[in-house]
């Protein structure tokens, strides 16, 4: 079976490494894959290496950044010159699918519909504004998909409004937990503390939602009565949104303990970054759909935090495998994580159940066998 996978971006975050573990399965399965990704970047070389043909085509990705009047008109623009260029490409390689992978992908699910092929839509996202463009994305899911993949019960509650539930297919992803396995980290030397001081930190790329400004807050917090304590932030922007990072860099410098806190910006080595952490935070102020971040933080054996929404409250077991935190209250959130700093036994105890609760909810061969039957057609 051909398989033609849309993506939207190139990077290294969470969906493109669920898309890295689809791509290894439906490999293994005997399936011809080709991929179709917008842009340049890391994820062209990984894929390349797994023997995957790739493919560069400006898709139109819808972003919120585009929606004002200009911005509409440019997807407009981009969107027609990628329906051609598409098109074509789907007329030579036949495929039997096209899966798109997110809700930016649009001309994929277009063309499926027009062409008459079946098309199975992975949606990793809750988009709560604006409303509109809400209201627009599930009816293209309802109407364009013969299967919707969404990745958490929180992310199938949001799109209930707008697509029949029999297309709805929950998976959880899925991690292997393998590389995880090698405890070394050479994080600790790298910012120059030692193993006695306890380091809190997030991974997510910098945008308005996932929090980074949050997790400062909390930091100040914490900071008033633990000054020991490091916090380590890591993650870039998108292109064109470089404005963010420098507002970032800037509330760190006026912080008043800033060296205390190390922003890494854009890291490969999570593996590394994670085992040299004695918390992991993910504070997000909208709901996270399904953080993949926090399964890996999980399997790294770390005590995680997470804000009370989204798909966080169904990866962890509050005060067994993790801590939810409010959204908003920074004073709140720092007393539930107090009882960490203090408690080593505690960070431990909780590691542990995390990486517990992968094997038994999260598993990569769970994963597998759910990708597996969603692919048959």
């Amino acid at each position: 079976m051909h398989i033609l996978i849309l993506h939207t971006s190139s990077d290294m975050y969470g969906a493109s490494k669920i898309l890295l573990i689809v791509i290894e399965i439906l490999k293994k399965r005997n399936n011809h894959i080709t991929v179709v990704l917008s842009e340049e970047g890391p994820l062209v070389e990984v894929i390349q290496k797994m023997g995957i043909a790739v493919y560069i085509i400006r898709l139109g990705i819808l972003r919120r950044k585009y929606f004002n009047f200009p911005g509409l008109l440019n997807r407009i623009k981009v969107l027609f010159k990628a329906w051609k260029r598409l098109s074509q490409f789907i007329d030579d390689k036949k495929p039997d699918i096209i899966y798109s992978n997110t809700t930016g992908v649009l001309v994929g699910a277009l063309l499926a519909k027009a062409k008459g092929i079946k098309h199975i839509w992975h949606v990793h996202e809750i988009i709560i504004k604006p409303v509109a463009f809400t209201k627009i994305i599930g009816f293209f899911l309802n109407s364009l998909s013969s299967k919707v993949i969404v990745v958490s019960d929180a992310v199938k509650k949001h799109w209930l409004h707008a697509v029949n539930e029999a297309k709805m297919i929950r998976i959880y992803n899925g991690i292997d937990s393998a590389p995880f396995k090698d405890c070394s980290s050479s994080l600790r030397k790298e910012i120059g503390v030692s193993n006695e001081v306890v380091v809190i930190g997030m991974i997510g790329r910098i945008n308005h939602w996932k929090g980074q400004s949050y997790f400062l807050e909390i930091a100040r917090k914490l900071h008033q009565n633990y000054p020991f304590l490091c916090f380590v932030l890591v993650g870039d922007v998108y292109p064109g949104n470089e404005a963010l990072l420098t507002l970032l860099n800037q509330e760190i410098a006026n912080s008043g303990f800033s060296n205390k806190i190390f922003n890494l910006n854009y890291r490969t080595d999570i593996v590394n970054i994670l085992n040299g952490l004695d918390i992991f935070i993910l504070p997000s102020i909208e709901p996270d759909p399904f953080p993949t971040v926090i399964l890996e933080s999980m399997c790294a054996q770390k005590a995680v935090v997470a804000t009370n929404h989204g798909g966080a409250p169904e990866m962890i077991e509050d005060g067994k495998s993790g801590i939810i935190i409010p959204i908003n209250n920074p004073l709140a959130a720092a007393n539930k994580i107090a009882s960490l700093v203090e408690n080593k036994w505690l960070r431990l105890e909780m590691g542990v159940n995390a990486s517990k609760r992968v094997q038994e909810l999260f598993s990569y061969k769970t994963f597998e066998k759910a990708i597996e039957n969603t692919f048959i057609i």
